[in-house]
């Protein structure tokens, strides 16, 4: 098997599934099929999470190794980096590359509390520092 990742093209862009089974490979560590299997949050059966993950595997998104006879997959790339792609592609494909327009739209979606907006303050802060 061919373990060098894959370039990131919006096609091994993860799904909403597959960033379902990421968020699980991320929180709890490697694991089984039964292992995701058993934390997904949709009445999912089994065999469409094993095949789910194979494509993951196709894709580059995980790697899959053999321990005691089961096979055990792991996330190929960080939460933090995933996150960054997925921003990256939504910036260019929805808001014509305006981190400005990215920011106003992801505000305006949801409540923020005085904390998060005190926290993205700082942030922008040491952004512009290049501290970030």
């Amino acid at each position: 098997m061919n373990d060098t990742p894959k370039p990131v093209t919006p096609a091994n862009l993860p799904t909403e599934a597959e960033l379902e089974i990421l968020n699980i490979l991320w929180a709890s560590g490697p694991g089984t099929v039964r292992d995701v299997h058993t934390r997904i949050s949709k009445g999912v059966g089994y065999t469409t999470v094993l095949k789910q993950m194979q494509l993951m595997v196709e894709k580059g998104l995980l790697s899959r190794t053999e321990e005691h006879r089961s096979h055990v997959y792991t996330p190929r790339i960080a939460k933090q980096q995933t996150q960054r792609r997925l921003a990256r592609n939504l910036l260019q494909r929805a808001f014509d590359g305006s981190a400005r327009d990215l920011v106003l739209g992801a505000l305006s979606a949801q409540k923020v509390s005085a904390n998060e907006l005190a926290e993205i303050r700082r942030l922008l802060d040491d952004y512009e520092k290049g501290r970030v």
